[in-house]
């Protein structure tokens, strides 16, 4: 039996591009079933990480500096074309999110789209809170732009936005991404991948 993985994302975060990217082979090698869970990170910062915010206030202090030259490194590592932090850096990611989860009872339309919006974000520096960008981003993947911005705009699709954030601040998700390998196992960032991967092939093991 494959081992269910949640991966929980916001668009908006560099790092779960990152980790976006390089579950990939994971996914291949494990044969894990994934799921792509989107969120709004700024409300989990709201509700259990608001130091987040302290950090971004103070761009000048070492760790935020740092923070920045190793994802670069990261980004090399991962061949992710990366320009970050672009103009429009930081994105309330809240539009684009809620195309996200108009799509997320689509997983491959999911999945396409999110790639593209990941591209277009940190690769061509992209404004992301622009609806008009994301259906065009959405029409590049392949899907219906104006549906899609409509379909984004219903209540039902806000609703599941907001629970699907409830939910990962349930299950102790601070920040982006978060993932979930199993019912119980939670690991957080795109550093944590090996964890990630051993975690599923013990738990595909002991099936």
């Amino acid at each position: 039996m494959s081992v269910p993985v949640d991966f929980f994302f916001d668009l908006s975060s560099p790092w779960t591009c990152l980790a976006f990217n390089n579950i990939q082979p994971i996914l291949v090698e494990t044969g894990a079933a994934v799921r792509w869970r989107p969120f709004l990170v700024g409300g989990v910062f709201n509700a259990v990480n608001p130091r987040v915010y302290e950090m971004r206030a103070d761009p000048e202090q070492k760790a935020m500096k740092r923070s920045f030259g190793w994802l670069k490194e990261w980004a090399r590592l991962a061949g992710v074309p990366m320009n970050f932090p672009s103009p429009h850096h930081p994105v309330k990611s809240v539009a684009a999110m809620r195309f996200c989860c108009a799509l997320e009872d689509r997983q491959d339309a999911l999945f396409a789209f999110a790639s593209a919006a990941f591209a277009a974000y940190f690769t061509d520096a992209r404004d992301i809170d622009d609806p008009a960008v994301l259906a065009a981003v959405a029409n590049g993947a392949g899907l219906d732009g104006a549906a899609l911005a409509e379909a984004a705009g219903s209540q039902p699709v806000k609703d599941r936005l907001r629970a699907n954030t409830d939910e990962a601040i349930a299950r102790g998700a601070f920040g982006s991404p978060t993932i979930f390998v199993g019912a119980e196992h939670m690991y957080f960032g795109n550093d944590q991948l090996p964890l990630v991967r051993q975690r599923i092939i013990e738990l595909s093991q002991s099936a």
